[in-house]
């Protein structure tokens, strides 16, 4: 087991000028779950190759304990690597599958099957040693991938979108074993998603990519309680958190003909940026549906009822179009309203989160 750091490592693809990752600097401690997430092209993946050694590091540094690794072959990093694709040996049974790297490192055949065995017990996959991948479901192909990596006994795990192969139900039931697998083995794991709710159920801690750069990284409860900047604000969280600009007016930010109030530290820093508008967020679940005269009115566009919970889409009267999504709130699937009426909406005190309209930071 070991630490991994990335010091301001940057990789240049050739004929680009703006990096694909740009001066990344994370450390992950021994035996933690770290998961990149952002959207497509954010570097997440180049990111998780640079630490492998399949992409160059072409600035900064890359080490795994105390040994700089920059320069190494992937073969010379004691990594693991489990891929979206599975890449296994369609004439192979699952046991050589899972042994085969050990018998390329040339181990002994006796202690070749001891690790095969543990693994496959570990994973649940000892029934099915003697079979071939044509005979498993997607999961379980995906559990041989992952017994081939704990095999080999490396410092690091990493994994490259493992479940974006299966269905929906069997990818929540496999996060949740590849979780359970990392806490019982304690190997430092570095997973890349662009799911952002498999990221927040997984790892110890979220590095949130857009564009090459770190935006933020921190306990998934943080990035949700107090996300750095708008951009990871909108991202993490499903239903995303409704982000929009509006009018200041006397410390207040003018909601349709509501002001919600600001705290003062967020009043001061608007201030000293000049501003006359504030970026506001604030979640589904933080917003609640009052009488009228209580909060601003929304017209309904419509509503998804989930069994356990509900959502309401509308659109904010007294705004002007400007092609902004709807809010989206959250409410009681006991009594939803109907599409087409207008019901009245009030942000729970304390539950904003208010953003700077110019650099899209955290205010306080």
């Amino acid at each position: 087991m070991a630490t991994v750091t990335y010091d301001q490592a940057t990789r240049y693809y050739p004929g680009s000028d703006t990096p694909a990752v740009d001066r990344l600097d994370i450390q992950i401690r021994d035996g933690e779950f770290l998961v990149l997430v952002g959207p497509s092209g954010c570097g997440k993946s180049t990111s998780l190759r640079m630490l492998a050694g399949l992409e160059e590091v072409d600035e900064g540094a890359i080490r795994i304990g105390d040994r700089d690794v920059t320069k190494l072959a992937p073969r010379e990093r004691d990594i693991a690597m489990v891929f979206q694709s599975y890449a296994l040996y369609p004439h192979m049974t699952v046991a050589q599958n899972m042994g085969f790297a050990l018998e390329l490192a040339k181990v002994p055949k006796a202690e070749r099957l001891e690790r095969v065995r543990a693994a496959a017990k570990i994973l649940d996959l000892e029934p099915y040693l003697g079979r071939k991948p044509k005979a498993l479901s997607g999961g379980q192909r995906q559990r041989v991938a992952m017994g081939r990596a704990i095999v080999r006994q490396p410092q690091v795990f990493l994994m490259d979108e493992p479940l974006s192969n299966l269905d929906a139900k069997l990818r929540v039931s496999t996060r949740s074993q590849i979780a359970a697998l990392q806490k019982r083995l304690n190997v430092t794991t570095v997973y890349v998603t662009h799911d952002q709710v498999e990221a927040m159920t997984m790892g110890d801690r979220v590095a949130v990519l857009k564009d090459g750069l770190l935006q933020q990284c921190d306990t998934p409860l943080n990035l949700y309680q107090r996300p750095a900047n708008a951009f990871v604000a909108g991202f993490i969280g499903s239903p995303a958190m409704n982000i929009r600009e509006f009018h200041l007016v006397d410390g207040h930010a003018r909601i349709g003909a509501v002001d919600v109030a600001l705290s003062r530290a967020e009043v001061a820093a608007l201030s000293r940026q000049d501003a006359r508008s504030v970026l506001l967020g604030f979640r589904p679940e933080s917003v609640e549906l009052v009488g009228p005269g209580a909060g601003f009115p929304v017209t309904v566009r419509l509503v998804e009822e989930l069994g356990a919970d509900a959502y309401l889409y509308g659109a904010i009267e007294g705004t002007p179009e400007s092609g902004e999504p709807d809010l989206v709130a959250r409410i009681d699937p006991a009594a939803p309203p109907r599409v087409g009426e207008t019901v009245h909406v009030r942000v729970k005190a304390g539950k904003e989160h208010a953003f700077s309209p110019k650099t899209g930071l955290r205010l306080t």
